[in-house]
């Protein structure tokens, strides 16, 4: 799984947060990026619920 965040578009919500709050986080301008370790999302079955919470859509879900 790999998991992208388009900083372009966030907006800094925090749904990806409060949702998968085991591999998101957000930076110091309140923008969405991915906990140290927690690249691909493995073992987490909320990420891709996640990115589908993103009001922008800015997080994207690959399989690798």
């Amino acid at each position: 799984m790999k998991i992208d965040i388009d900083t372009s578009v966030c907006i800094g919500s925090g749904q990806c947060v409060l949702t998968a709050p085991g591999v998101f986080t957000q930076d110091d301008d309140g923008f969405s990026t991915l906990l140290p370790g927690r690249e691909d999302g493995t073992g987490d079955p909320l990420v891709r619920e996640a990115a589908r919470a993103c009001p922008v859509q800015a997080i994207a879900v690959t399989d690798d």
